[in-house]
C-alpha cells in the first residue's frame, strides 16, 4: 500500500473490499459477529495475558463536580474548569472516556506484542525499558471523543441520537511525549507488504447486548500510522495516569479520540484493511443520506466553547471579558467571530496567546450587558476556510457535531 494514497481513495478500497465480502455470501450483521468473535478471542487472550488489576470503580482520579459532569463510565470537563488555565489542560481536569473501566497496569509488568503477516520476521515484544530507549519526541495535540458535542443534535437540532450525552467537555489538549509509531513498527520489522495497523487496550473488554466484543481496538491504515502517531507514555511531563492509558497509549493527532487507544497492549500488522466493532458497528455515519452500511470516518472537526457554564451568571452593567477556545482537525484557527445576542450581530474576538501544535486557539472579548437573558455564540474558521455551521449533518449515533452552539447566561 502506498503511504501516501488520498484518504478518501483508501477509504472507498477498503469499503469496496468490505462490500465484496458480502458479495461472496457476507451480510454487514456476518461481519459485526465475525468482529465480535475475532473479539471474544482477544478478550480471552488478555485475560490470560494482561497485567492489569480492577480499580474500586470505572474511573480512578478524584471527580469534583466543579470541574466534571459524570456520564456513566465516563467524566465530561466543564468549561468553567479551565477559565483560569493556560493553554494545556491539567491532568486533574483532562476529560476522562472509559468504554469500561480504568485498568491498573505497572509499567514493570506491561508488554507490547507486535504480531502479523506485515512483518517481515514474525512477532516481536518491547518492554516499558525497551521504548524508553527509543528515540523520543514530544508533541502537543488534542484528544476529542467523536461524540463530543452529542446532546445538541438533540437540545438545538431537536434531532434523536443514540450515546452518550456530552457537551462540548468531551475534550482535552496536552503535551505528550513517546516514540514515534513508525520507529516501533520499523524496530519490530515493517514488512513492504504491510496495510493497515490494529492497536488494541488491555481494559476490560466491552460487553454490549449481552455480546463480548473483547478489548477496544480500531485499525489505522499504513499511511497514517507512519505520519504521526506517537505511543505516548507522558503526559504534561508526568508519567501517564491510569486513566489516560498508564503506562503507554497511542496518540492520533487530528482523529477521533477512539484512534488514540488507551493501556495499548498489542499491535496487529496486517497485509489486508482490517475491521473491528470500532470501525464497523460503531464511529460510522449511519442514518439518512448515509450508505446502509454506513460512512466511515476518521477525523475530528471544527469546534467553539466558551469558558464558562451554560446558565452562567454574569454583572449587568459592568463590562465582562468572556473568553473561550476554538479548534480544528483541518489546521489551525484563523478567527472567531461572537454574537452576544444570539446570532443578529458579530464581533471579532482577539487572539489570546499562540497555538502550540495547533491543537486550539483561546479568544476573547469584551461585553456590558444589561440585566437579563442572553444567549452567546462563538463561530471559528480555520486556515483552510472550514466555518461552523448553524446546523450539523445529523447521523444516528450523534458524531461530529460541528454546528455554532447557542450559550445561556444571564446579566445579573
Amino acid at each position: 500500500m502506498d503511504d501516501m494514497l488520498d484518504e478518501g481513495v483508501y477509504d472507498r478500497l477498503r469499503l469496496r473490499q468490505w462490500l465484496a465480502g458480502e458479495a461472496a455470501g457476507f451480510s454487514r450483521r456476518d461481519l459485526l459477529r465475525l468482529t465480535a468473535a475475532a473479539g471474544a478471542g482477544m478478550a480471552g487472550l488478555a485475560a490470560t495475558g494482561s497485567p492489569a488489576a480492577a480499580a474500586a470503580g470505572p474511573i480512578v482520579k478524584p471527580l469534583p463536580p466543579e470541574w466534571f459532569t459524570v456520564l456513566g463510565t465516563n467524566a465530561e470537563m466543564r468549561w468553567s474548569a479551565l477559565a483560569d488555565q493556560d493553554y494545556l489542560v491539567p491532568i486533574d481536569r483532562f476529560f476522562v472516556r472509559n468504554h469500561t473501566s480504568t485498568p491498573i497496569i505497572e509499567p514493570a509488568d506491561w508488554r507490547l506484542r507486535v504480531t502479523g503477516a506485515g512483518l517481515r520476521h514474525g512477532p516481536a515484544e518491547f518492554s516499558y525499558d525497551d521504548l524508553r530507549r527509543l528515540p523520543a519526541e514530544t508533541i502537543t495535540s488534542a484528544v476529542e471523543c467523536a461524540g463530543n458535542g452529542r446532546s445538541y443534535f438533540t437540545t438545538q437540532q431537536g434531532q434523536t441520537v443514540s450515546g452518550t450525552a456530552w457537551k462540548l467537555g468531551g475534550i482535552g489538549v496536552a503535551r505528550w511525549r513517546g516514540v514515534r509509531l513508525s520507529t516501533v513498527l520499523r524496530h519490530a520489522g515493517l514488512g513492504r507488504n504491510a496495510v493497515d495497523v490494529l492497536p488494541a487496550g488491555l481494559d476490560p473488554s466491552y460487553v454490549t447486548g449481552g455480546v463480548d466484543l473483547g478489548p477496544v481496538r480500531r485499525p489505522l491504515p499504513l499511511r497514517k500510522a507512519l505520519h504521526d502517531v506517537l505511543v505516548a507514555y507522558e503526559m504534561n511531563g508526568e508519567p501517564l495516569p491510569s486513566d489516560h492509558g498508564r503506562p503507554v497509549r497511542l496518540i492520533v493527532p487530528h482523529w477521533i479520540g477512539i484512534a488514540s487507544i488507551k493501556w495499548l497492549g498489542s499491535l496487529e500488522v496486517s497485509d489486508q484493511p482490517l475491521f473491528s466493532p470500532w470501525n464497523t458497528q460503531f464511529y460510522r455515519l449511519f442514518g439518512a443520506g448515509f450508505p446502509a452500511e454506513g460512512r466511515p470516518f476518521d477525523r475530528q472537526v471544527i469546534k467553539s466553547a466558551f469558558e464558562l457554564d451554560p446558565g452562567a451568571e454574569v454583572p449587568a452593567g459592568r463590562t465582562t471579558r468572556l473568553r473561550g477556545r476554538s479548534w480544528s482537525a483541518a489546521g489551525a484557527i484563523r478567527h472567531v467571530d461572537v454574537s452576544t445576542d444570539g446570532g443578529t450581530r458579530w464581533r471579532r474576538a482577539r487572539r489570546v496567546g499562540g497555538s502550540e501544535g495547533a491543537a486550539w486557539q483561546r479568544w476573547e472579548i469584551d461585553w456590558k450587558p444589561a440585566a437579563g437573558a442572553h444567549e452567546l455564540l462563538a463561530r471559528a474558521t480555520d486556515v483552510r476556510g472550514n466555518t461552523q455551521p448553524d446546523v450539523a449533518v445529523h447521523n444516528d449515533l450523534g458524531y461530529l457535531f460541528d454546528a455554532v452552539v447557542r450559550h445561556p447566561v444571564v446579566a445579573v
